[in-house]
């Protein structure tokens, strides 16, 4: 592998890896505050993709689309929670992950109902469009920069909201004490359905960075939604920098491997090997830590 082959691929799998934290981030709140399992997660961010098209096609522009878009899954992440989940918090995880799944097929469904079978494109916007030289020799695309980007500034915006705020007291709060933050007059209820609108917000993004560079199409979350619970495993469950260490190491590992071990065991074992890697690598980080990377911590 040449020098500007690996810093292309590394950029590439850091890309890939803060888009996964954006996926990550969700379903760990709402695993380590509301002990729910939300099979569902890959469906928002399906549901972002979709309505981010939409959107360009009645608007016109990409940037108005994009916040439109996000509120409309923040909509209806917040429709889920109080129509499906909110009645499942007492009972076990088995029916949460029959719900969330069967939201899952619901979806996949849904948009064939509105949108078709075909996939569906959305331009890269002409401001992000084309390349720029990071190193000599090396030329990355603009558009792929820009979701590095984003998904970095919308986990520092996580982190200021989780640590020096009021609604991250509140939520930290309720993730330990939820009976001790209700007895305070707290409507736990709704800070539940805040804190799982704002995981949908961060799928529904992802979806909506990843529209332009694949074609949006149903059932474009499930592998992604696999890929995150990797995540979550290898960084530890209900810890948010256990979701961004997971996620930046699953997104180089993912992007290294599809690239080399083609090369390094033949190109029809390679294909069949690279499926397994990520689980592979899951599985070796459980054998030295069996609750993952940064399970003691909670946030």
């Amino acid at each position: 592998m040449t020098a500007a082959l690996f810093v292309e691929q590394l950029f590439n799998g850091v890309q890939f890896g803060l888009m996964l934290f954006l996926m990550a981030v969700g379903v760990t709140l709402v695993f380590g505050i509301m002990r729910v399992i939300n099979l569902a997660h890959g469906s928002l961010f399906m549901v972002g993709g979709y309505l981010l098209v939409a959107c360009v096609q009645a608007t016109g522009s990409y940037w108005v689309a994009v916040p439109v878009a996000i509120t409309g899954v923040v909509v209806v992440g917040a429709a889920m929670e109080v129509l499906v989940l909110r009645p499942l918090y007492g009972r076990g995880h088995l029916d949460q992950v029959l719900a969330t799944f069967g939201l899952t097929m619901f979806f996949n469904e849904a948009v064939v109902v509105i949108w078709g079978r075909l996939p569906l494109n959305v331009a890269i916007p002409a401001a992000l469009d084309g390349s720029i030289q990071i190193f000599p020799g090396v030329h990355y695309p603009v558009y792929r920069l820009a979701i590095t980007g984003a998904a970095l500034v919308c986990g520092a915006i996580l982190y200021v909201v989780i640590v020096h705020t009021r609604l991250g007291a509140l939520i930290r709060a309720g993730s330990d004490k939820r009976e001790m933050v209700e007895a305070l007059g707290v409507n736990i209820g709704l800070l539940y359905t805040a804190v799982f609108a704002l995981g949908a917000a961060f799928a529904g993004f992802a979806g909506m960075l990843t529209g332009p560079l694949l074609s949006v199409e149903t059932g474009m979350g499930d592998p992604i939604l696999i890929l995150t619970l990797v995540c979550i495993v290898i960084g530890g469950t209900g810890s948010i920098r256990g979701a961004l260490a997971g996620s930046l190491i699953v997104g180089v590992f993912d992007t290294f491997s599809r690239v080399m071990l083609p090369q390094i065991v033949g190109l029809t074992a390679g294909t069949a090997v690279v499926g397994m890697a990520d689980y592979v690598l899951m599985a070796l980080v459980l054998i030295f830590s069996r609750t993952g990377l940064f399970a003691a911590y909670r946030g």
